[in-house]
């Protein structure tokens, strides 16, 4: 089978840059039912804005789920300062440093978007002798506005308040060895392979043996994101998140991970003998790992009272909730290992 790299770029180039901190995903989801009908596949919004599409197959009572997320780490305007600043509150998990420095967009509830810089309360080492023991913590940090204020007021009359969302620039660059940089791969680089594989589901015409749902999922990193709305006759989930490479990890950036157990415990034994013995039969390039700082929202479904088995896959992203990094080499054994799976 020959699998499109270009395609699977001009996917994941896409989503990285269309704003989606946890709670304000509506633009990508948009982009995502574009993509759908494109494609003349079935789905459905959820209540919580979810979005579940579906490829019909030859058994309808056991179905499978496949769940990426399109949710991403933010924050949101805490307080407007006096001096027109903003503070902020985070959005999902991450260490302030990773942010630190970074341009940012502030999203207004009427629709305005303002770009900024995330910076410590003491930024120069030519002001703030003790700028470096400062602790990096959210109190300490701020997000100086790219425009002309100077004051609370100011701030407020551009329309900017307590609450609006705060995007963080991806700045996405890819290699041309192949490596993929950017803010958000996870799970970016799981919505480009969901897509992906519909896309070439329906182009080869392949009718799976069970229908297959997809669950694009928008509120993984705030804990709940499949926690609802999971197809009725769901006896199969798996999570398509990331393997996470590292000091003591057998992850990679260039193999489909494979997750045996994360922080809620192992995943169920016989899919994830399935998925390993697929990849053994079909070459796949693939890494078995335990996570000990984890959560996907096979979790969160089964938190929730579904009865299913459940896995975790995913290509390997390298500082996780940082400025991640990838190899497009990753993507593509995911996608080669979630469509046997699927055949």
């Amino acid at each position: 089978m020959e699998y499109k790299v270009d395609i699977v770029k001009k996917y994941l180039n896409d989503v990285l840059n269309i704003p989606s901190p946890s709670g304000y995903t509506q633009n990508i989801m948009k982009y995502i039912e574009d993509v759908l009908t494109t494609q003349k596949v079935d789905y459905k919004v959820t209540n919580k804005g979810a979005i579940v599409a579906t490829i019909e197959g030859e058994d309808n009572d056991y179905q499978k789920t496949l769940s990426c997320h399109v949710d991403t780490l933010g924050a949101m305007v805490k307080e407007v300062k006096g001096n027109g600043r903003l503070a902020l509150t985070q959005v999902g998990g991450y260490m302030m440093t990773s942010v630190e420095g970074e341009c940012c967009k502030i999203h207004t509830r009427d629709g305005k978007v303002y770009e900024g810089t995330i910076q410590t309360i003491k930024p120069s080492v030519h002001i703030h002798s003790d700028c470096k023991e400062l602790p990096r913590v959210p109190a300490n940090y701020e997000v100086v506005i790219d425009e002309q204020v100077c004051s609370k007021e100011d701030t407020q009359e551009l329309g900017i308040e307590v609450g609006d969302f705060i995007s963080f620039d991806p700045r996405v660059k890819m290699t041309e060895s192949g490596f993929i940089k950017s803010r958000h791969l996870d799970d970016k680089a799981s919505v480009a392979a969901a897509l992906y594989v519909i896309e070439y589901l329906k182009v080869v015409g392949i009718k799976p043996k069970n229908t297959i749902n997809f669950f694009f999922s928008n509120y993984e990193e705030v804990g709940h994101g499949s926690s609802a709305a999971i197809p009725e006759n769901t006896k199969e989930f798996i999570a398509i998140d990331m393997g996470c490479p590292g000091e003591g990890q057998n992850s990679t950036e260039y193999d489909v991970c494979i997750c045996a157990k994360d922080s809620g415990g192992p995943y169920d034994y016989e899919l994830t003998n399935r998925l390993i013995n697929l990849a053994k039969e079909n070459n796949i390039g693939y890494k078995v790992d335990t996570y000990p700082n984890y959560g996907s929202d096979a979790g969160a479904m089964l938190k929730s009272g579904h009865d299913a088995k459940t896995a975790l896959i995913g290509a390997g992203i390298f500082a996780s909730h940082g400025y991640e990094r990838t190899n497009v080499q990753a993507i593509i054994e995911t996608i080669k290992l979630v469509i046997e799976y699927i055949k």
